[in-house]
């Protein structure tokens, strides 16, 4: 049987893709304030402008390529049974060819209902060919059509799942994530104290010191390879 390999995985990881991160120095929340588009608040006041900043996101992202970090994890499927845990609305581990990834913050090229987001009658893929919510679009329950994302104030619905995830994990990796954003940043206390941890990331980031974790110093790319020849060892 495969050991089981949990990643949890944050902007770090797409930077290298050329997809813009929101948190870092000259991201996007410096230049769109988050209450304006990323909070129910901002949505009610103004849904069309909040509606043109993902369509505008969406662009980027369909010109965005996964980097040699999100390919790597692909290819640990090889030798491990492999979850994704993504902080990450792109969808660039699942470009890369991972099959099963949990995302937290919602799906940036998805669009659901206004009135229940989370309802799956109402969610629908967006493509390279249909990117846009336009104004009064509306969902198959009559509500104005919205990003599918988990908005600040909102409840994380697969942040469960994601935990029952790490409890059952043999080895955890954190890849480009400050693990300064809760609830994903607790996700680490679900795991077991006895397996290996690894974290990747070009900044120190903190971790508790109840956990023997292994830092990797470098861009995720990078990471990502010493990461791989790591794991040969255990």
């Amino acid at each position: 049987m495969k050991k089981k390999l949990v990643v949890l995985t944050g902007a770090g990881i797409s930077a290298e893709s050329g997809f813009a991160t929101f948190r870092d120095s000259g991201g996007l929340w410096e230049t769109h304030p988050v209450e304006a588009v990323a909070t129910p608040e901002g949505w009610y006041r103004n849904p069309d402008f909040v509606n043109e900043f993902y369509n505008g996101l969406r662009e980027q992202l369909v010109d965005a390529k996964p980097n040699r970090a999100h390919e790597i994890l692909a290819e640990l499927e090889k030798d491990y049974d492999v979850t994704i845990i993504t902080q990450n609305v792109d969808d660039l581990h699942d470009r890369a060819g991972s099959t099963k990834v949990i995302y937290l913050h919602g799906e940036l090229m998805k669009a659901c209902s206004s009135d229940d987001p989370n309802d799956p009658r109402y969610i629908k893929t967006l493509d390279r060919n249909h990117l846009v919510i336009n104004p009064g679009d509306k969902a198959g329950d009559g509500s104005l059509l919205r990003p599918y994302i988990v908005w600040f104030g909102e409840a994380v619905p697969n942040i469960e799942p994601a935990a029952a995830e790490c409890q059952d994990a043999d080895i955890f990796v954190i890849i480009g994530t400050s693990m300064a954003v809760y609830p994903a940043a607790g996700l680490i206390h679900y795991c077991r104290h006895d397996i290996p941890i690894f974290l990747i990331d070009p900044k120190e980031v903190q971790t508790p010191s109840s956990y023997n974790v292994t830092v990797i110093q470098d861009v995720a790319t990078k990471g990502c390879e010493r990461l791989a020849e790591a794991l040969k060892t255990l």
